[in-house]
């Protein structure tokens, strides 16, 4: 089933948003590993208290409630088997879906308004677009090759700007994402601005897609 964004201009790439509906975490969490070859590993979930839904790491105030890492060890967690991923969430199947960074693909966060943006304008300059996230913190992660996080900071200061200045985070090793459909609370599910589809297995560089994200998150400013 897909969704409609209300105000996304570009129907093509933005404005639908597949929602996967009737599939649990844990076939989900599988068919990355199998499909995609994503590192996997499950992190924290939602629990009701009072209710309330609660995050399971028990912070009344918990900033990302059921979706960020459950334990300090997490990168020895995260694992590209099928059979082991089925494995992990079967001890606890409500468990949220992160997948590190600096494995697979690296990702870079910009605000949901730029990221709309961004991709608008890789359209009309048909760029190759990796899987895009859109997560309920109003941020969206584009995922490009490992290692291009740390070109990041160099690339935008040859576009004139400082990193310190956009809104632009460049996640690579030790980071994670939070993969659809895991839940922030009672903010909603992450979901796919991009969808996973065989035509973008192959990622873009993160030179391919600086550009129009730090022009983005200028204009954002």
């Amino acid at each position: 089933m897909e969704e409609t964004i209300a105000g996304a201009q570009n129907t093509q790439i933005a404005g639908q948003i597949p929602q996967q509906r009737g599939e649990s975490l844990l076939e989900t969490a599988v068919r990355y590993a199998e499909e995609r070859h994503w590192d996997v590993f499950p992190g924290t979930w939602l629990e009701a208290v009072d209710g309330v839904q609660r995050c399971s790491c028990a912070d009344a105030s918990c900033p990302a409630p059921g979706a960020h890492p459950a334990r300090p060890d997490w990168a020895t967690l995260a694992t590209g088997s099928a059979t082991v991923a089925r494995r992990m969430w079967q001890k606890q199947p409500t468990a949220s879906i992160l997948l590190p960074t600096g494995r697979t693909f690296d990702a870079l966060s910009v605000p949901e308004s730029a990221g709309f943006l961004a991709l608008a304008r890789m359209e009309r300059m048909e760029l190759m677009l990796g899987p895009v996230t859109l997560s309920p913190d109003r941020h969206m992660q584009f995922f490009v090759l490992p290692g291009g996080a740390a070109k990041v900071p160099d690339l935008v200061r040859k576009l004139g700007w400082t990193l310190s200045s956009l809104d632009l985070m460049a996640l690579g090793e030790g980071a994670y994402v939070a993969a659809p459909p895991t839940r922030f609370g009672s903010r909603g599910a992450v979901q796919w601005a991009c969808r996973p589809t065989p035509a973008n297995r192959w990622l873009p560089d993160a030179e391919e897609l600086i550009s129009p994200l730090a022009y983005a998150c200028g204009r954002d400013r």
